[in-house]
């Protein structure tokens, strides 16, 4: 087990947001305003969401634009998640636009597109015909309807309803116990990908993966450009959870239709495994979907949502996101500003780090891998405001926020692109600078910028994490402690 600090650290020291786990706010109709975006990133949020379920690609356009004019407006990197829809299965149309499935009674899915009534309706899916078995069950309407089949074959599923009730037009199907032969990528994904890749986006959320094999063609299509956050919410995409992690730049726990397809009682513990999972790997994990909920329309939380997020902090997952609360929630800045207090409150807690570090992260074999742990041991031992990591591709600061420092990461990069997909990394505060070309020049503008982004001040230590020789990518392999000088605290501003 990774080594916990000593009495002398004391709780983490705390960036300039006052936390190390990010905040992805969900951008829709109440924050779409550059007036609200700018409202929502003064009360804590690091990167936002642009949910591609809904609405145009002209909103959508604006928005981006909108938050890159927040960039410059607060000099500071914001990643841009934009989140494709998926492979979404819908029953048909009803003769009346609803029908009652009596509870215990039979209903049949077919491939007939006459509207449906108490008894059938169509299943424009021709792919699971022939598929699911006996005794396999369908969710409708996010699984308040639970069917369970009787008998399937070519044209037809029959079904027992386990729980009935009303069913409308095109309502939606999940299929939790078995895999469905459907890419990962819709016509609509493709041209949504297309678009966001071409508005500059930093990462990708891919919808309903099922297979490390999705994310090969969302691959081939961002072409290098953006990162690739695969979502994790079918439960056949636990099966092959590890490959799936390894595939992709980071993971999302999209709970919403992971409690649809499990019990209740099964989602908090995969939580904590995905979360676990995807840390092990160095790489960012997103615990999403209901986690303020009650704030869509009023203006506390409940307590059981407080602690649900406060869960995912103790677990430490690099970012806890909003999704209704600010897209179309009465109180989206107020849900900001008490996600922000939820999480200082939990960072600031003595056993935090204990807790964090309850995972063990024991470092490869490499020397970029002993040297960030060893940032993690230096920073536990002695009095650190910081660590200065330098970085080309951010792989550098995802190693060091793996082992969980006690104290934040300015990452100094020379890409404005890594420096906004580290918007979702623990404890990294990027900032884009111009590259190092000596030993000197990386000692003096670390200093600068700590001093500058409030990182420390006359007398403080700071740890330098670089490669030599400078910008040489995968090359991290030295590590410095500096003092920082009453000198340099009169002349930071250059």
């Amino acid at each position: 087990m990774a080594k916990t600090p000593s009495s002398r650290s004391g709780a983490p020291k705390l960036d300039p947001r006052g936390r190390k786990v990010k905040i992805l706010a969900t951008v829709g109709p109440a924050s779409r305003s550059p007036e609200m975006l700018a409202r929502l990133f003064k009360a804590g949020v690091d990167a936002f969401r642009v949910n591609m379920s809904h609405g145009e690609h002209a909103d959508h356009a604006d928005t981006i634009k909108a938050i890159r004019d927040l960039e410059k407006r607060f000099m500071r990197p914001i990643a841009i998640l934009a989140d494709l829809q998926g492979p979404k299965l819908r029953v048909g149309k009803f003769k009346d636009g609803e029908a009652v499935i009596r509870h215990s009674g039979h209903f049949t899915l077919d491939r007939d597109p006459t509207p449906g009534d108490e008894t059938r309706v169509q299943l424009p899916h021709p792919e699971l015909f022939g598929l699911l078995e006996k005794g396999q069950r369908l969710l409708i309407n996010d699984g308040k309807i639970r069917l369970k089949v009787i008998s399937a074959d070519e044209n037809a599923i029959k079904c027992s309803a386990e729980v009935g009730g009303v069913i409308s037009d095109r309502k939606g199907v999940n299929v939790p116990d078995a895999e469905i032969p459907i890419p990962a990528l819709t016509e609509k994904d493709r041209k949504d990908l297309a678009f966001a890749i071409q508005q500059g986006v930093d990462w990708i959320g891919l919808s309903f993966v099922q297979r490390p094999e999705d994310l090969a063609e969302a691959r081939k299509l961002m072409g290098g450009r953006g990162s690739l956050c695969a979502k994790i919410e079918k439960p056949m995409a636990v099966r092959r959870l590890d490959e799936i992690i390894e595939m992709s730049d980071g993971i999302m726990v999209a709970r919403g239709d992971l409690g649809v397809e499990l019990e209740p009682q099964e989602v908090p513990p995969l939580q904590k495994r995905i979360v676990n999972a995807t840390r092990l790997k160095g790489k960012p994990v997103i615990v999403a979907t209901q986690m303020l909920e009650s704030m869509i329309e009023s203006p506390a939380p409940t307590r059981a949502e407080v602690s649900d997020v406060a869960n995912a902090v103790y677990d430490g997952a690099d970012c806890v996101m909003l999704s209704a609360e600010t897209a179309a929630g009465d109180w989206p800045e107020e849900a900001v500003t008490i996600m922000h207090r939820i999480a200082r409150q939990v960072e600031g807690d003595e056993s935090y780090l204990d807790r964090v570090r309850f995972l063990d992260t024991p470092p490869d074999a490499t020397t970029a891998d002993a040297l960030a742990h060893a940032c993690m041991t230096v920073a536990d031992t002695v009095s650190i405001s910081a660590i200065t990591v330098f970085t080309g591709s951010g792989s550098t600061a995802r190693r060091v926020a793996r082992e969980r420092p006690s104290v934040p990461m300015l990452v100094l990069t020379p890409s404005m692109k890594t420096a906004r997909r580290l918007g979702l990394l623990w404890g990294a505060h990027a900032v884009a600078t111009k590259d190092i070309g000596s030993f000197e020049e990386m000692i003096a503008k670390g200093k600068r910028m700590a001093l500058r982004h409030g990182f420390g001040q006359a007398g403080s230590k700071l740890i330098a994490l670089a490669g030599v020789p400078f910008g040489t990518p995968g090359s991290t392999n030295l590590m410095h402690v500096v003092n920082v000088s009453g000198d340099e605290l009169e002349k930071h501003g250059g």
